[in-house]
């Protein structure tokens, strides 16, 4: 969210705000990339011009019933950065980065194994500390320019550098940083040097490929702020950037010059992603047709979308866990015991049931179930259990002392906590207004309280204060998963440490983990850190919640899982007869 030393490799979930876009949107071809980007100055208009050259040179003669159309996704919030893939934080911008706009070097496939993406193919060395991919030499940047080896090598030096801000510092924690850590070999291969360590490939499933000779001369300290990002993003992906409406819409075109091994041109003409901010307008779009795709379907709201005509509910198993982070700086929460009492006090099955509709399961740990580490033995841990919360309370020294209802310590500080959440966010606001309620019946005060979103990320990121108590937040997980700069000790005076959380065999068994390639031999340690987890409770884990979509059914071959929602966009197809809008093909 801001440039930072050290990251976790996930992504912050960001509050939801919509805004409607504008109307018009056609089913067909792109209305210039020029015009696009004519809001970045010199630099955008150039980059846009070249597209629309380029673009204009390459035939479209792809034929066949499923090409045409138009499908439009109303989304949850701005794409943050846009189009950077080394200085965004957003969930949505990624998705679109890595399946639309730009590419990874690899994809996974739906069992989650790596496959050949822009890369063609890769070796390790025997040692395991050389990692070699070759490229595609068929890819294109959609300005003509090729895709090479030495914009991997650009892209790995600006993610490493600390002062472009790359939001997934941990990623690259066992690679060799700078110029010794890479090297060109020739255009289409590129070598990388590390040491063995854990799912080293999924550092190039996440992080897309920018272009070079676009972006070489740019100081990695400008990238957040270049228009590159968000005005004129030129991309090598099956989508051609058309426009930017800021907090209003995307527009991307097919790309005919995408290579056919990966699938060609995209069926559909056009995608546009729409930021509409009231789940309820979102919702209403999708049922009278002004959406297709609808990203942010509420739990309450998803009887109205399967018994819908038009539309279909898609659910699948997200990377998300929701939680409340708890600050163990402060006197009230230093104590294990107290947090624990805590959990102990909250009866997080009713919020599953409540808040998500039975749509997730309750958390214990931070490895979510499609993980490969996820033990279902920790599924009944922590139950809730008043009575377990006042024994700890009693044993750890808080108690009533003024038969006020709520709990002391000797020195008479009171239990009350002030637990935040982003305003306009209905769930999380009910799982504070839940907290409060129950918590009060062990002697425990909540004070719930909200926030804009981008004040409540400025508190709790900021390592001089730390204003927060208690904050409830969602969490995105990676494949690789990696808490370090949750939970290790180094980690606390780093803007995600707000935990706090200091306990030396913790950090054992993060450093370990990272450094064990098999993963069998890696699921004993995986059992030993949750237990750590479960036992300091830097975290009140909640639940781990499914997404729910509304998906139009004239819109055909929607496919989402756990690897996101936008995964194979490009084989979105619609029949000639239901392309509604002016333009169509």
């Amino acid at each position: 969210m801001s440039t930072l030393p050290r990251r976790a490799a996930v992504c912050l979930l960001l509050s939801a705000g919509f805004v409607a876009a504008a109307c018009g949107v056609g089913e067909g071809g792109g209305g210039g990339q020029a015009a696009a980007g004519a809001g970045g100055g010199e630099f955008c208009r150039t980059a846009m011009a070249r597209v629309d050259s380029f673009m204009a040179t390459v035939p479209d003669t792809f034929t066949g019933d499923r090409y045409g159309g138009t499908a439009v996704v109303g989304g949850i919030g701005e794409l943050v950065d846009g189009m950077n893939s080394v200085t965004s934080t957003d969930f949505g911008a990624q998705q679109n980065q890595n399946f639309v706009n730009l590419m990874t070097l690899v994809h996974y496939d739906e069992k989650l194994n790596p496959v050949p993406y822009l890369a063609k193919s890769w070796d390790v060395s025997k040692d395991d500390t050389e990692l070699t991919f070759h490229l595609r030499d068929d890819v294109r940047w959609h300005d003509g320019v090729p895709t090479s080896a030495y914009d991997v090598r650009f892209t790995y030096l600006r993610a490493t550098d600390p002062s472009t801000g790359f939001p997934n510092a941990a990623y690259w924690t066992y690679y060799v940083k700078g110029d010794s850590g890479v090297e060109v070999l020739d255009s289409t291969t590129v070598r990388f040097h590390m040491k063995p360590h854990a799912e080293f490939l999924d550092p190039w499933r996440a992080t897309a490929i920018l272009p070079e000779h676009l972006l070489g001369d740019v100081p990695p300290a400008q990238l957040r702020q270049h228009p590159y990002g968000t005005v004129c993003p030129v991309g090598n992906g099956p989508f051609v950037f058309a426009e930017h409406r800021q907090d209003e819409s995307w527009t991307f075109v097919a790309n005919p010059d995408f290579p056919a091994e990966l699938g060609g041109r995209p069926y559909l003409d056009r995608y546009v992603y729409r930021i509409i901010p009231e789940q309820t307008t979102l919702l209403t779009d999708l049922l009278t047709g002004g959406v297709d795709v609808d990203l942010g379907v509420a739990p309450d709201a998803a009887d109205r979308v399967e018994n819908a005509d038009q539309v279909r509910l898609v659910t699948y198993p997200t990377r998300q866990y929701n939680f409340v982070g708890w600050n163990a700086r402060i006197p009230q929460l230093q104590q294990a015991a107290v947090r624990r009492a805590i959990t102990y006090a909250t009866d997080r099955k009713e919020m599953v049931d409540a808040i998500v509709k039975g749509y997730g399961r309750v958390a214990n740990t931070s490895v979510p179930p499609f993980h490969w580490a996820y033990d279902p033995a920790f599924d009944s841990v922590m139950p809730y259990d008043p009575a377990r919360a006042r024994q700890l309370l009693d044993s750890a020294g808080w108690k009533d002392r003024d038969g006020d209802g709520v709990r002391e310590n000797a020195d008479g500080v009171p239990l009350e906590l002030t637990v935040k959440y982003n305003t306009g966010n209905q769930q999380r606001q009910q799982i504070a207004e839940i907290m409060q309620s129950q918590l009060r019946k062990v002697g425990i005060e909540i004070h719930p309280q909200s926030l804009e979103w981008a004040t409540l990320v400025s508190q709790m990121t900021n390592t001089e204060t730390r204003p927060i108590q208690g904050i409830v937040m969602g969490w995105v997980t990676d494949f690789a998963l990696n808490d370090r700069d949750l939970f290790d000790s180094d980690a606390a005076d780093d803007p995600y440490g707000f935990a706090g959380l200091k306990v030396p065999a913790v950090d054992r068994l993060l450093d370990t983990l990272q450094l064990v390639p098999s993963r069998k031999q890696a699921i004993p340690l995986w059992r030993d850190y949750q237990k750590l987890i479960i036992r300091y409770q830097p975290y009140t884990f909640l639940y781990f919640p499914e997404a729910l979509t509304g998906v139009s059914r004239r819109i055909h071959d929607v496919k989402m899982d756990v690897r996101g929602y936008m995964i194979d966009t490009d084989r979105w197809w619609i029949p000639a007869d239901q392309r509604k809008y002016q333009g169509s093909r």
